[in-house]
């Protein structure tokens, strides 16, 4: 009569080692990194330009400071506290409105502010890669729309504005 040897069950260890190359596939696959690769791929990601309006910015010399910008040439955005990466600036320009004053004649005088303690308002065009679907503009998994408060950080400066156009393709 032969003896037949009971099957070992599972161990303990083998689960768990097997947990742990299943989380570490689902990872590769899931990864970020890999999706957007895949959606770049297939076309789901498209080039969207975005205007961001920057409010009340308190600057000693505004040309330099718009030309330091300027040069740079990209910005890291965060959208809704979650850093997007960095993203193409198109351009910046000062938006301020200039003083305006009605003289008793009726007559209107428009100059500019050259006091020192003055704010200034920009309008940063920036290009994105996004995913653009039924529900909107996703920018790094984080959806963008009009009206939504940003934060802009170069070199020299961190800003928070909101943004105030979306150009899709």
């Amino acid at each position: 009569m032969q003896r037949r040897l009971p099957l070992n069950p599972m161990t303990l260890l083998d689960g768990l080692a097997l947990l742990a190359v299943a989380s570490a596939l689902a990872g590769v696959i899931w990864s970020p990194k890999l999706s957007n690769a895949v959606a770049r791929a297939t076309g789901a990601v498209q080039p969207v330009q975005v205007s961001v309006d920057v409010r009340h910015l308190y600057v000693d010399d505004v040309d330099g400071f718009l030309g330091s910008i300027r040069e740079e040439g990209a910005v890291n955005i965060v959208i809704r506290n979650q850093p997007s990466g960095r993203v193409r600036l198109l351009s910046v320009e000062n938006i301020s409105r200039p003083l305006t004053q009605v003289l008793p004649d009726g007559s209107l005088v428009e100059v500019e502010d050259t006091s020192p303690a003055r704010s200034v308002h920009a309008r940063f065009q920036l290009e994105a890669d996004a995913e653009t679907g039924s529900s909107g503009v996703v920018i790094a998994g984080t959806k963008l729309k009009i009206g939504i408060p940003v934060e802009l950080e170069g070199s020299l400066y961190r800003v928070n504005g909101v943004v105030s156009g979306v150009v899709l393709p």
